[in-house]
């Protein structure tokens, strides 16, 4: 039996039902859970940690992103593009992707996430070149080698440009190819069990990658086995145009006619909902993932999270692919959610530690986990860490859970530990060489470029 004592922590930011915060207490944490929160612990025989200077956090949770986008970021030529011209740019260098890339861009996201504060992950992959096998499994090595919970979304792309889609052709699968390794991969890699490290989210791209067979489908499936289902939504005007003028109808009402909507459904961007559909999503308590960052470089727009938020429909909280974002830096990401919805909707913007809890709690929920998401007796021990004594965060103690909201985390977090194992600690990973991920992804950044 392992046992972590993290003795006198300067604050514990629980996120939990009461919105606790802890100051001088103690974290013991038994195998990979939290077993007790108080003062004065004493367990003689536990590992001890000196938590006299720490802010404690429950693990960030991001809940879409595409981690082969690390090798296209900072590109010149597409800095000022939206998203359609931005894709069928990128496409063009998309299709070259191999597995030996997205390994290294897969470690490489995710590893910038660990140092930002995240321990569990969602990534959206949906392009599958020819000839690439098992693209989806060689992010699961990645992230079992890295040492963090990874939902794997298996996307797919099955209306290309001969059939009125944006992606290539080359780019695109058949129903059979998509639903079979679907399957596959659930039957593998779904774990629904307390602390799982490994779970298949069903992720059909777009309304205007796919076919409407394939969302049926991947519905159909999903709900067989008890999975997940992502896909973008609502993410530009152009994407409302589009499905008004193939399919006769807005977005959401294309996803409800199929058997898209529900608690089991969750949407990455939701800019372009109306007040009808914001009312249809709370009913259905069907989810958003909010990516603040993304919507404004590509100039989408700002999601009406606050409402979404006094609604009670299910908000987590986004990085999105690192070619629209450009980092895969979660902490960053609250404080450009705080700031937006301030600028937008003043007085009535929730308050920054309700944007940190969009990142933890929030995100829990619409990945349909109640086993992290807050620091609490029987949840798993998956926390970060911040260093308080230091000059950036000096004069800002009275209130930890606003902290990352208000004032900003801008650097590298001091530890961060998944199931009560430390994966990253004072600048440097466990398990993982971070110079030579560096190297390869330039290296692999070149020949797609």
């Amino acid at each position: 039996m392992n046992k972590i004592l993290i003795k006198n922590c300067k604050a514990i930011v629980t996120c939990d039902d009461n919105d606790r915060q802890l100051f001088n207490c103690d974290i013991l944490i038994v195998d990979s859970n939290i077993e007790k929160i108080d003062i004065d612990i004493v367990e003689p025989d536990a590992e001890i940690i000196d938590g006299t200077k720490y802010f404690v956090y429950p693990g960030l949770i991001n809940t879409h992103h595409h981690f082969y986008q690390v090798l296209t970021r900072n590109i010149p030529e597409i800095q000022k593009l939206e998203l359609f011209d931005w894709l069928l740019w990128l496409y063009e260098r998309w299709r070259f992707l191999t597995t030996d890339m997205l390994y290294a861009a897969s470690m490489t996201a995710m590893g910038e996430l660990v140092k930002y504060g995240c321990t569990t992950i969602l990534d959206h992959h949906y392009v599958f070149p020819k000839n690439q096998e098992n693209l989806i499994d060689v992010q699961f090595d990645a992230a079992r080698e890295l040492g963090v919970r990874l939902h794997a979304s298996r996307g797919s792309m099955s209306l290309g440009k001969s059939d009125g889609g944006l992606p290539p052709d080359d780019l695109v699968q058949t129903s059979e190819e998509i639903l079979e390794d679907s399957e596959r991969l659930i039957k593998k890699y779904h774990d629904k069990n307390h602390g799982s490290f490994s779970q298949i989210v069903l992720a059909p791209c777009s309304p205007f990658s796919v076919d409407s067979g394939i969302m049926r489908d991947s519905a159909k499936l999903a709900r067989k086995y008890g999975v997940r289902l992502h896909t973008h939504l609502s993410e530009t005007e152009d994407e409302v145009e589009f499905c008004e003028k193939t399919f006769g109808l807005r977005p959401l009402a294309y996803m409800e006619s199929v058997d898209w909507i529900g608690s089991d459904v969750f949407y990455a961007h939701g800019i372009f909902f109306n007040d009808d559909e914001m009312k249809r999503l709370a009913e259905t308590k069907t989810g958003v993932a909010h990516c603040p960052v993304s919507n404004m470089k590509l100039s989408s727009g700002i999601a009406r999270v606050s409402e979404m938020l006094e609604m009670d429909i299910p908000v987590g909280l986004a990085v999105d692919g690192s070619a629209s974002n450009d980092n895969s830096n979660l902490l960053a990401e609250i404080r450009t959610a705080y700031l937006l919805q301030r600028l937008q909707y003043k007085e009535k913007s929730p308050d920054a530690s309700e944007i940190l809890k969009i990142a933890t709690r929030g995100s829990a929920r619409i990945l349909g986990r109640d086993d992290i998401g807050s620091l609490e007796v029987g949840k798993c021990a998956d926390m970060f860490f911040i260093d308080s004594s230091k000059m950036n965060y000096s004069g800002c103690h009275d209130d930890p859970a606003a902290m990352p909201g208000v004032v900003g985390i801008n650097e590298p977090v001091a530890m961060t530990m998944v199931g009560g194992e430390i994966v990253f600690k004072d600048g440097k990973f466990k398990n993982i060489n971070e110079e030579e991920f560096a190297q390869k992804v330039n290296e692999f950044s070149k020949i797609l470029r």
